[in-house]
């Protein structure tokens, strides 16, 4: 495998506003001295906490608009390094919303806009030029409108081809479609899993049954998957223990929980631990062990997607 350089992809760029309440009530108007702006996007978060670990990462995504300089600008301030194409489409905002009277965090997300015509060629021409210097792919979130469903199985086969290491933390049709180029792990969180597998245990966006019942669900998901995809899952579960396998059978590590300050960002923390420590020669246990860590400390900290102030 190639010297460690990390190149993280997410094709849904957010500028993420961060409020803070003492209390949120309905029907009338709220204020707050206390916010914050941050370039965001799963995959900046990914960078963002490999750049706070010492790590070489590159983050490959669409910019457009007149909000572009001012997203390029945060990641500047950050020390990212950001490849982008153009893509002609406004950069989302997305809103975190923290009530301290009940430490609730809720999340406002505006879908992106379609992305222009060429986006996507422009997108693989980029990273076929990216890949060449990389060690390790790791692709997150879910995509712009405008991309097709077959561009993250492209970029998972030609990373694979090139001998890199695969992370996958996407759902859906993007999750599907690469599985027959064997990544060599994928990483999305229960729920992403299983609406992904058996949409059946999905009700108003909730999984449906007791945690018995969806370990055992799982568990059957992945033995078969595991005659197939011989490579590694891990599924995050928010404040609960981490489900994961190398082998045909789930594993579980527990871990204390800790009253969080803002979760936001928590996932992609724990997949920039997880990417570190597989580098570092760690097992994958003892990788979602420092997952673990990082995603904890992300909870415990108001900015999203960062391990230290």
């Amino acid at each position: 495998m190639k010297a460690p350089f990390y190149l993280s992809i997410c094709m849904n760029p957010t500028l993420q506003k961060t409020l803070v309440f003492s209390g949120l009530f309905k029907d009338t108007v709220n204020r707050t001295g206390e916010y914050r702006l941050d370039a965001s996007g799963k995959g900046i978060n990914v960078s963002r906490v490999l750049t706070q670990l010492g790590k070489n990462c590159c983050h490959l995504t669409q910019l457009g608009g007149n909000l572009r300089p001012l997203f390029l600008e945060l990641c500047r301030n950050d020390n990212l390094r950001v490849e982008w194409v153009e893509s002609n489409s406004p950069i989302r905002f997305c809103y975190t919303l923290i009530d301290r009277s009940d430490s609730s965090v809720s999340e406002i997300v505006e879908e992106a806009e379609r992305v222009g015509e060429g986006t996507e060629e422009r997108f693989l021409e980029a990273f076929s030029v990216l890949v060449e210097e990389s060690a390790t792919l790791i692709i997150s979130g879910t995509k712009a409108q405008g991309f097709s469903n077959s561009l993250v199985p492209e970029m998972v086969k030609r990373a694979k081809t090139a001998g890199l290491r695969v992370i996958l933390d996407v759902r859906g049709q993007d999750l599907l479609n690469s599985l027959q180029y064997q990544p060599d792990i994928i990483k999305p969180n229960l729920y992403e899993f299983i609406s992904t597998f058996a949409p059946e245990f999905i009700s108003r966006n909730a999984i449906q049954g007791g945690e018995g019942e969806i370990r055992e669900k799982a568990g059957k998901i992945w033995k078969e998957l595991f005659k197939k995809f011989r490579g590694a899952l891990v599924l995050t579960r928010g404040a609960d223990s981490v489900w994961f396998s190398d082998k045909a059978e789930l594993l579980e590590y527990k871990f204390e929980s800790i009253k969080p300050v803002n979760t936001i960002g928590s996932g992609d923390a724990f997949t920039a631990g997880l990417a570190a420590a597989l580098d570092e020669g760690f097992s994958l246990g003892e990788a979602v062990k420092q997952g673990v860590r990082c995603g904890a400390l992300n909870a415990g900290l108001l900015r999203p997607g960062v391990i230290k102030i």
